[in-house]
């Protein structure tokens, strides 16, 4: 039965919607809507450059794990000494447990402000609950889950309408952009880049083709090596939807921080729930209720990404059995990792995790982290006899360079500001 058009179209999408709306993590709405509510629509431009910089990213990432048939510590470790996979896998590990732990944060915060229950409630039952659900579910079921978890992204969007935007505004500081002016906006301009390209979106990517292709009975290594045009055309389209999808509701975060907190001087929001809280008597109940809701269907869907990223890192790099697609029994060290980063994300929620610290610290280790794993995964793309051949293409490299070089000019920033 031929498929139409709209099957064919949710047909080529799974893993590059699901890295792509996991960016926008509850710890990312944090960010954006600090940047909106501090700068206004100034910075909305940044969501058209940061489109192409994370889609070429993401699919240098996805064409790693097609055809080498490996997750990136399997590709890498071919090419770069244990030692230093070891320090890269361990501040991943360490950076997105803190960032689980402020999506935890984020989520309970939202959950209270709904239902008026005390939040640590909220903590234990979204972190044993996200913790069984990766452990119980094999891969097909997961990635079905999360891909209409992606729907609750739109709650931002429509709360951005309900705020009534000046569309000739909005379009002038989209489309000319304006310089930044003074550290806080250089600043600003370091947590779009560090939030938006993030290492844990790089393992998980990658670490999905390989689950996509045990999916369809390639179990072996020698039968996931390689990969023809079509089924990179097909990653390419699924990558390009996902990261537009993701850029598409930062700008409406931004946007709708600034129509309702900036226009009215609130610009002292730290938390996610200060900003849905400030939204009442602003945009109205609607827009708040949407903005919470949001906030906890996002979570769900960051948070298996988070501890899966780097139980998947750990595990190739101590070569440890390892997947969604595994029983518990079959790959304890890999859900260890799982478990031990939410179990400590939930600690540190109850010992007063304050969410701007951590967040700090998190983007502080991506912000180190990331030009320098960029910079090896464009040698290892870049490299004809790890690739079989299929290297990516120069113009790819070109902007992934450039990226790395914006990363680096990144990190700098960050110790200066």
């Amino acid at each position: 039965m031929k498929k139409n058009v709209l099957q064919r179209f949710f047909g080529s999408l799974g893993p590059g919607l699901i890295t792509g709306a996991a960016d926008d993590d509850p710890s990312g709405i944090a960010t954006y809507s600090t940047v909106g509510a501090h700068l206004g629509t100034s910075l909305l431009w940044m969501a058209l450059v940061t489109w192409p910089l994370m889609a070429v990213v993401q699919m240098m990432c996805a064409r790693i794990g097609m055809v080498t048939g490996q997750g990136l510590v399997g590709a890498l470790r071919q090419m770069f000494p244990r030692w230093l996979l070891i320090v890269a896998s361990g501040a991943l590990f360490m950076a997105n447990t803190i960032n689980i732990g402020a999506d935890l944060l984020g989520m309970s915060d939202a959950a209270e402000m709904l239902s008026r229950i005390n939040l640590h409630y909220f903590v234990i039952l979204f972190g044993v609950g996200i913790t069984w659900a990766t452990i119980r579910l094999r891969y097909s079921a997961i990635a079905r889950v999360l891909k209409w978890l992606a729907l609750f992204l739109f709650a931002y969007v429509i709360a951005a309408f309900e705020a009534g935007p000046d569309w000739a505004v909005v379009a002038r500081d989209t489309f000319i952009p304006s310089a930044p002016k003074g550290g806080e906006a250089f600043a600003a301009l370091v947590a779009i880049l560090g939030t938006t390209i993030s290492p844990y979106l790089f393992f998980w990517q990658a670490s999905q083709e390989i689950e996509e292709q045990k999916a369809m009975g390639h179990g072996r290594l020698s039968l996931r090596i390689g990969a023809t045009s079509k089924e990179l055309s097909t990653r390419r389209f699924d990558v390009g939807v996902g990261t537009f999808f993701s850029n598409l509701i930062m700008f409406f975060i931004i946007l709708t921080a600034a129509l309702t907190l900036h226009r009215h001087g609130l610009t002292n929001i730290e938390t996610s729930r200060q900003a849905a809280d400030a939204l009442k008597p602003l945009a109205g109940p609607f827009a708040a209720t949407l903005y919470s809701v949001g906030l906890i269907g996002v979570g769900l869907l960051a948070i298996p990404t988070l501890s899966g990223s780097a139980a998947y890192a750990l595990a190739e790099t101590f070569k440890w059995r390892q997947g969604l697609d595994q029983r518990l029994r079959g790959a304890r060290y890999f859900y260890g990792v799982v478990v031990l980063s939410t179990a400590s994300a939930i600690a540190m929620d109850f010992k007063g995790l304050n969410p701007i610290k951590a967040l700090f610290w998190t983007a502080v280790i991506n912000g180190l982290l990331a030009p320098f794993l960029l910079s090896g995964i464009l040698i290892a793309a870049s490299d004809r006899k790890l690739m079989k051949e299929q290297p990516i293409p120069m113009p790819s490299r070109v902007v992934v360079g450039l990226t790395a070089v914006a990363m680096f000019a990144a990190a700098v920033g960050m110790f200066v500001f």
